[in-house]
């Protein structure tokens, strides 16, 4: 059980108030035994509860409506003044130590939780009869001896009408209190054992056993438990402000500061978990409240009642004087839209609170005056990326002094994401027996972002860089310009505010033509492996499909789940999907342009790296490359170029022969640079199983397979040296 924070002496004092309480109460309850007595209900006989004899059934009949056997006596006077001196003193105990806990500005328990509810004295009376055997057993005896019947040992309605209330129709009126809208079972103060008839009930309301709820129970012994069903979902914390909720939640705090003296329903939405949370920590901190903390996602996991656990939560809030801060309030709803009771009892909560989820939602379906407040929680921008990855990597290894503005530029994460990067980038450098680097970082980061997009996508492992691909130089030059246009991002459309106006996303679209085999996808791997981005390829034939809208549903699921990924996307076959588009004839041109125009306007609002390859150039229009920010034509390469290509591909580490002539595969053979690794590869194999070295007549023989393979005329004469 939690304890909850309070001064001593106020403790002392709820707990000696309820004390007294009690024994006021224990002076009618022993007046009734009495009266039971005197009425000739014999205490002695161990059966009696167990059976009912002829004279009883007769006795029975006759007994005045409403009433008990008890009642149906006349205490002596001088028994009867006793009483009523017992209770007075009792009742005069309570109402000095009820005094004495105002004076000293903390009010008892007992008058707190009155106060909250709003209950009446016969309220609070019967609350006080339901609590009496959570505290000490031997009520369970005396109201098993008062009910006539041993298996009650808990108060039911009846018997607090018999101690409360006068015999007869009066008694009648006071049944109200039981209702399921007034406040011991609005609040959920009282709950009815159940397991006495099929469903859980007794044939009437008089003869329903009840209890006060174990939550109330701790909390007016000076602690804090949950209701078991919200016990697993619910957290309760004490106000504590720090420098991390400070940072974490800096972009929130402006608007909710300018809010906090109304008071409202604050709705806080977006990816950033971890934000909303400092945000509510904070105002708890600020405002010097407990923060009670309820996972509603988990409520609806469990196959729990939501509205049940916001009544519990909201019950408990109030109980605390917390901020009730509900986590995961998508769970709730449908269509983005909550049930109206759901909000309605949310609405009910006339003080602070927070509701916090992903999904921006409506308010509909009731009459409200209640106020929401909304804020959305986005991603972190790049300078506050950058304050967050200094944040947590100084607190993970304060030695650690790296430049972070490419790490937070690159990496698009939330809070939440950045912290369990920096602990999973503390592992790799551990595992690998070195300080905390950026290379940790750029791989943590990479694991940390979206990994679903591996079941939609082939993620492909970077394994070239500049020294690798052979282009002309004013390609080499434009693939450059791309690697800087990504870099800068964050400082053009974030700190300089280009990106306000100028920019509908912070996307860079590309487009790669050339024939196969001239180094698009090695490309496409240079430019991953430059910005230390994850890189994965989508081979755009397996998606298109015949069926009206299936494209674009496909092409939906992958951008949706690429957009937290930050990861390169490379459509590889775009010529499956993009034609010259021309006049519409029928409804397949007409249909064939629709896919075209989404996937064009999927890629201008994905804030990532699009890099498109098709095989011919010619198919695409003008309209369409106007689009696009960069276009690079791959060439089939010249003599020259197939030389670099040969010697860089070749590794050092396959033996050769001495007499192998690069210059001559280059001056006799035009391959792109694809077939031109087929061949090296073929021919390192044959060379493995020969046991010798690669040797030109290997190359000459694997170069013979290759142009088969392509369907080339093979000229003889070539393969020979």
């Amino acid at each position: 059980m939690t304890k909850v924070e309070e001064n001593p002496a106020g403790e002392t004092l709820s707990l000696r108030h309820l004390q007294a309480e009690l024994q006021r109460l224990d002076v009618l309850i022993r007046r009734q035994v009495r009266c039971w007595q005197l009425a000739g209900q014999d205490p002695a006989d161990k059966f009696r509860g167990l059976y009912i004899a002829d004279a009883q059934a007769e006795a029975l009949a006759g007994r005045p409506f409403g009433s008990n056997w008890g009642q149906l006596v006349t205490l002596p006077a001088a028994e009867a003044r006793a009483f009523a001196e017992a209770e007075a003193q009792a009742a005069q105990q309570a109402a000095w130590l009820a005094d004495q806990a105002r004076r000293q500005g903390q009010p008892t328990r007992l008058e707190q939780l009155a106060t909250t509810f709003g209950l009446e004295r016969f309220e609070l009376d019967a609350l006080l009869l339901c609590l009496a055997p959570a505290l000490d057993l031997r009520y369970e005896h005396l109201y098993g001896y008062l009910q006539d019947d041993v298996t009650r040992k808990f108060a039911t309605v009846n018997l607090v009408l018999d101690l409360l209330g006068a015999p007869g129709l009066e008694r009648l009126g006071l049944l109200a209190h039981f209702a399921d809208d007034a406040p011991l079972f609005r609040y959920h103060l009282l709950e009815q054992v159940t397991a006495q008839q099929p469903g859980g009930k007794h044939g009437s309301l008089l003869g329903e056993m009840l209890v006060v709820d174990s939550a109330v129970i701790a909390w007016l012994l000076g602690g804090y438990e949950p209701h078991a069903d919200l016990r697993p979902h619910a957290a309760l914390f004490q106000p504590e402000e720090s420098a991390e909720d400070r940072l974490l939640s800096v972009a929130l705090w402006p608007q909710l500061e300018r809010a906090l003296p109304n008071e409202p329903l604050v709705v806080l939405y977006g990816p950033n978990g971890a934000a909303q949370r400092a945000a509510a920590r904070l105002v708890a901190a600020r405002l010097q409240r407990p923060l009670l903390q309820v996972a509603l996602a988990s409520v609806v996991a469990a196959g729990q009642s939501p509205l049940n656990a916001l009544a519990l939560a909201l019950r408990d809030a109030r109980l605390l004087g917390a901020i009730p801060y509900l986590e995961g309030w998508d769970a709730c709803l449908t269509e983005q839209i909550p049930p109206p009771e759901l909000l309605a009892e949310l609405c009910t909560f006339s003080t602070l609170a927070i509701v916090a989820g992903q999904q921006p939602w409506q308010a509909q379906g009731i009459a409200r005056e209640r106020t929401l407040l909304w804020i959305e929680t986005a991603v972190p921008d790049y300078l506050q990326r950058q304050q967050l990855w200094g944040h947590f990597i100084n607190a993970a290894d304060p030695a650690t002094r790296l430049d972070l503005s490419a790490l937070a530029g690159q990496f698009v994460l939330t809070t939440g994401q950045i912290r369990d990067a920096v602990a999973t980038a503390k592992d790799l450098a551990m595992q690998r027996g070195g300080p905390l680097a950026a290379e940790d970082l750029f791989a943590a980061a990479r694991v940390h972002s979206n990994p679903r997009l591996s079941g939609l996508a082939r993620k492909i492992i970077p394994r070239y860089s500049w020294g690798d691909i052979i282009l002309p130089d004013d390609k080499i030059a434009i693939l450059r310009e791309i690697v800087a246009t990504v870099l800068g991002r964050p400082i053009v459309l974030e700190a300089w505010g280009v990106g306000r106006k100028l920019a509908a996303s912070s996307g860079v679209t590309i487009l790669f033509a050339g024939p196969p085999g001239t180094g698009k996808t090695m490309a496409a791997e240079v430019i991953a492996t430059e910005l230390g981005l994850d890189l994965f390829k989508i081979d755009l034939s397996t998606i298109v499909s015949k069926y009206i809208g299936e494209t674009e549903k496909n092409l939906e699921r992958i951008f949706n789940e690429a957009q937290s990924s930050n990861a390169i996307l490379f459509f590889d076959e775009a010529d499956a999907i993009f034609g010259k588009r021309s006049e519409v004839k029928d409804a397949h041109d007409r249909y064939a342009n629709i896919e075209i125009s989404y996937l064009l306007q999927r890629m201008e609002a994905y804030d990532g790296v699009t890099i498109l390859a098709t095989n011919l150039r010619a198919n695409l229009d003008e309209a369409f490359t106007r689009r696009l920010q960069f276009a690079v034509d791959f060439p089939f390469p010249e003599e020259e170029d197939r030389l670099r290509i040969w010697q860089t591909l070749f590794p050092p580490t396959v033996p050769r022969a001495p007499e192998l002539d690069f210059g001559l595969l280059a001056r006799r053979f035009k391959l792109a640079g694809g077939s031109i690794r087929n061949i090296i590869v073929s021919a390192a194999f044959l060379a493995a199983a020969a046991g010798t070295p690669v040797t030109m007549d290997l190359l000459l023989h694997a170069t013979r397979r290759e142009l088969q393979k392509m369907g080339r005329l093979v000229n003889e004469k070539d393969l020979v040296l």
